[in-house]
């Protein structure tokens, strides 16, 4: 049987998602497609998906099997697929570093981190552990503003030989000297900061891109968004945001007709509310004007459970490592990383992108 063996740094909302989608569709009948964007690629389904190694650093997770893990707290999503069948995968402590913001270490006593570990840790243990497991696909689930574990993470791939897919706003598979250095390992790379299949991007992007094509003038345009997941409690440290709102907001510019003034567009987290959970709430205005320069304005409100959310994605992108992996193709996979992530290496609208990601699975693009 054709199988990925994948490797993931950070046990929470979003792996727990991952886990059990993988779960909940190798049970599914053939035709059932919903919530999949792809039932089948290069071969591989996603109950095809076979977790090898864990990393976390939170003591309630530590030690545990992977699939005990995903439900522990603080991770707070949708529990759609229970129980997960025990993987026979521990979950291993991973490097701090950078990894999780200092507010988050006794927030309301609910958030118990082990000890901060050594600044410049040796990558020896991970790439030991990647290489045993013969992990070919290194997912990065990592808290916001991880710039320094992000980086280590990638190291240990490029040294281990996996494929890494970067799911956060850390600039891996957008900066040229690291997409340099995967294109001569010859490991696929995918990258920067996931795209949820219907979230708050997307459709701003898509809603910006059809004022352009249809005459309509943007001026100006906000996008805010409340959560009660850890990721939203991370980003209360605002100095963890510059990437993230860099990402976001470069998302939405790229496909403007014209790119708005800084103090015209304004992108990003607005504030950690507990009880959300896991559900996200995003409000979008846009304000513009028609025919004859009359103004207009739209407003959208979008609530969605934010780990689902990116678990097709992150699916497909997998399947997208592994068939370049098959193909004996790596750098930066330009045409996945368009489709599924806020800040590739080069942005297409989300139409372009869907044409080229159909061709690269085919094996038909140029």
């Amino acid at each position: 049987m054709k199988t990925i063996n994948v490797a993931i740094i950070g046990m929470g909302n979003c792996a727990s998602s991952l886990l059990q989608g993988i779960h909940y569709y190798r049970d599914r009948g053939e035709k059932d497609l919903t919530g999949l964007m792809h039932r089948e690629i290069g071969g591989y389904k996603p109950g095809d998906i076979r977790i090898v190694a864990a990393f976390d650093i939170d003591r309630r997770k530590v030690g545990r099997d992977a699939a005990a893990a995903v439900f522990e707290k603080p991770n707070c999503t949708a529990e759609f697929c229970t129980p997960v069948p025990e993987t026979g995968i521990v979950v291993r402590m991973g490097k701090i570093l950078d990894g999780f913001s200092d507010h988050m270490r006794d927030y309301d006593g609910q958030y118990t981190f082990l000890p901060a570990d050594d600044p410049e840790p040796d990558r020896g243990d991970v790439v030991h552990v990647l290489r045993e497991t013969k992990t070919e696909v290194l997912l990065n689930y990592l808290p916001v503003g991880s710039e320094k574990a992000t980086r280590f993470y990638a190291e240990c791939a490029l040294d281990a030989g996996t494929a890494f897919i970067n799911n956060i706003p850390v600039f891996i598979a957008s900066d040229p000297e690291w997409g340099r250095r995967f294109t001569e390992k010859n490991l696929p790379l995918i990258g920067d900061d996931v795209k949820s299949q219907i979230g708050a991007t997307i459709i701003h992007r898509m809603l910006t891109d059809l004022f352009g094509k249809r005459g309509v003038t943007l001026d100006r345009t906000y996008q805010l968004n409340t959560g009660g997941n850890t990721d939203f409690l991370n980003m209360l440290n605002r100095s963890r945001l510059v990437s993230k709102k860099e990402s976001k907001t470069e998302a939405v510019q790229s496909v403007a007709a014209r790119r708005l003034s800084d103090e015209n567009i304004h992108i990003g987290p607005s504030d950690y509310v507990a009880w959300q959970k896991d559900n996200k709430v995003c409000f979008i205005r846009m304000e513009g004007k028609i025919f004859g320069d009359v103004p207009m304005n739209l407003e959208l409100r979008l609530s969605v459970e934010d780990s689902p959310n990116s678990g097709g994605i992150v699916i497909d992108a997998i399947r997208c490592c592994k068939m370049a992996l098959d193909r004996g193709k790596g750098g930066v996979l330009y045409a996945p990383s368009a489709y599924f992530m806020k800040h590739p290496p080069q942005q297409y609208t989300d139409d372009e992108a869907y044409r080229m990601t159909e061709a690269f699975i085919r094996g038909t693009e140029e």
